[in-house]
């Protein structure tokens, strides 16, 4: 049985979900209850086997996640803050190494939390009216999400120290020029292209997709050589699966392979 929550909407459609944060009168800021939903959310995603891909929006048309909540912030100690970081980038690694692919549909304001909740996803579509930043230098605190780890390893080093030192929000054609989204299309298409590349990345072969975002998302901490053999113990293990000898006698037989995740 599906769970209910307070502040996420979460809508299946065929092996694609759709989770929405869902505070539009706070710009779907992140507070504590918020993120503990999007844990319990990912959780029950990650075991359902019928759901291949992952849409993460925020409600309404002004913001996709505005930030943390500042309210929570303004009042952290420094035993209170760490623990306020690790639990964020608990959720974030999560969603990150989920097993299948997320894909953030931004639709506003992508700023604080909400730039590093979409860093961790496996693709990042941009509205042409969203705006991304980290502007926690502004409020005298650094991001806590490992929002300086992933900026830097998406931009380079240049690019994110500037981002971050400035607090500046950069619009979405800056975001794509600067490698930080992968895609900008007008806002009133946002989801309609996010729905049609999680149609497509849902008709691949879902073992080969985890081990793909395990190679890759892994494989970036490994020292290269380390790397190369971690990918190569995966092509062995993804040779002995139902999936591979579907998909290469469809190939051979000139046929659309039907891929079951086995």
């Amino acid at each position: 049985m599906a769970a209910s929550y307070d502040n996420l909407l979460l809508e299946r459609d065929g092996a694609v979900a759709v989770l929405t944060v869902n505070r539009p009168k706070v710009l779907n800021a992140l507070n504590a209850p918020t993120l503990d939903e999007l844990r319990r959310a990912l959780l029950e995603l990650r075991a359902d086997e019928a759901v291949r891909v992952v849409i993460v929006t925020g409600a309404g048309d002004k913001s996709f996640i505005a930030g943390a909540d500042i309210n929570e912030l303004a009042v952290q100690t420094p035993v209170g803050g760490r623990e306020h970081g690790l639990r964020g980038q608990h959720v974030l690694e999560l969603l990150e190494n989920l097993g299948k692919p997320v894909i953030a549909a931004i639709n506003g304001f992508a700023l604080g939390g909400g730039c590093e909740l979409a860093m961790a996803c496996t693709i990042r579509l941009a509205a042409d009216t969203a705006k991304l930043g980290e502007p926690e230098i502004n409020l005298g605190i650094i991001p806590g999400y490992a929002g300086t780890q992933r900026l830097s390893r998406l931009v380079g080093r240049g690019r994110a120290l500037e981002i971050l030192l400035t607090g500046d929000m950069i619009g979405a054609d800056e975001a794509f020029r600067l490698g930080l989204v992968n895609r900008v299309v007008p806002a009133a298409e946002l989801m309609g292209a996010a729905r049609a590349l999680a149609a497509k990345l849902a008709s691949k072969a879902p073992v080969a997709m985890r081990y793909i975002l395990d190679a890759v998302n892994k494989g970036l901490d490994m020292p290269f050589g380390e790397a190369a053999r971690f990918e190569a113990t995966l092509f062995g293990l993804v040779s002995a699966t139902e999936d591979m000898r579907e998909g290469t006698r469809a190939f051979l037989e000139k046929r659309k392979a039907e891929f079951k995740g086995k």
